[in-house]
């Protein structure tokens, strides 16, 4: 099979496309399918990985890619009917902990899902990796409120990303006032047309007053950061009585400083994750919610996916260095015919 892989630790000159032997269904364990794959989406933790900063699984393929679409072919399907009855042939995308960049894959059938009707395969293989963070730290660690319950702010720190479109779209779904943070009038154009109530230039304005003023005062109610460093200490100064900030990535530092006091006086909570790690019931969880309260909503175009730039598998060099530039709005995608 064609594939992708890391040759060595560095930039994005080291993915090198290869042929690799085929998966076939023997290499399958309990509960797992093989995936003929049609698209895979590309992330942030693609890019560490590459780096040599986020180690792979054990057990889990060495390749590159979290996220992908395509038809299964093979493996388990005995627990089918607990898993929205897939079955071969199906067409579904799926969350996997590596080996995305590649003609066939892997995957968890508690981590697949069915393709929503009426979305291409490059479209589904953008939903993954960003619906599972959104909806594990958003809603579940976070706590932001479902289906209108107890309206509240959500900030988004880089509202552009492909995390951000989707926090915006689900968070504005779930009837919940929206914030971001980006870096150009562009950027900022694109969240005010996905349903964002306020987006912020951060080069140009502070997005601590911004956020007051917005809220007259009263402060975001959820954060949630993949900036980290000296942007953590800013935050807890907008953020509500019993606010809650989720750390899900650290491009601007692993070190913060933080008032204390005011963790303490205002009740304030600061949580994070990782989801690569988790087990396979954690992510078949998430998977379940998903299917419930965001497939119907992508289904009916309420929520849509947002695609800046595919590319062949064998030009995962220059999608690289696309999501490297920060250029992109929404999801880079990779397309594997």
């Amino acid at each position: 099979m064609r594939a992708v892989e890391i040759s060595q630790y560095g930039g994005p000159e080291v993915l090198k496309a290869v042929t690799r032997p085929d998966l076939v269904e023997p290499d399958l364990g309990s509960g797992q399918v093989l995936i003929r794959v049609r698209a895979a989406g590309i992330n942030r933790p693609d890019i560490l990985q590459r780096q040599g900063f986020y180690p792979v699984p054990p057990g889990a393929s060495d390749l590159p890619g979290l996220e992908i679409a395509g038809e299964i072919v093979g493996g388990d399907l005995t627990h089918a009917d607990n898993f929205f009855s897939l079955g071969i042939g199906h067409r579904v995308c799926a969350l996997v902990a590596g080996g995305g960049y590649a003609e066939y894959c892997i995957a968890p059938l508690a981590q697949c899902l069915p393709v929503p009707k009426g979305l291409s395969d490059v479209e589904a293989a953008s939903l993954p990796e960003t619906f599972f963070t959104v909806w594990s730290n958003v809603f579940d660690r976070a706590r932001l409120g479902l289906d209108g319950r107890g309206k509240e702010t959500l900030l988004v720190q880089g509202g552009s990303s492909g995390i951000g479109v989707t926090a915006i779209q689900i968070a504005k779904a779930m009837g919940h006032d929206v914030i971001v943070t980006v870096g150009n009038d562009d950027k900022l154009k694109a969240c005010l047309d996905l349903g964002a109530d306020l987006a912020i230039n951060y080069k140009t304005h502070d997005f601590v007053e911004e956020v007051k003023n917005f809220t007259k005062g009263v402060g975001a109610n959820v954060i949630i950061d993949m900036v980290a460093g000296s942007y953590l200490g800013r935050e807890i100064n907008c953020l509500a009585d019993d606010g809650r900030i989720v750390v899900i990535a650290h491009q601007g530092g692993k070190t913060s400083e933080v008032d204390a006091n005011q963790i303490m006086r205002r009740r304030l909570t600061i949580t994070g994750s990782t989801l690569r790690p988790r087990s396979v019931e954690f992510k078949g969880a998430i998977a379940r919610a998903l299917r419930a309260y965001v497939w119907p909503l992508i289904e009916e175009r309420k929520i849509r996916p947002v695609i800046y730039e595919t590319f062949v598998l064998e030009a995962a060099v220059k999608a690289h260095q696309l999501m490297e530039s920060s250029q992109h709005i929404g999801k880079i995608v990779l397309t594997v015919d």
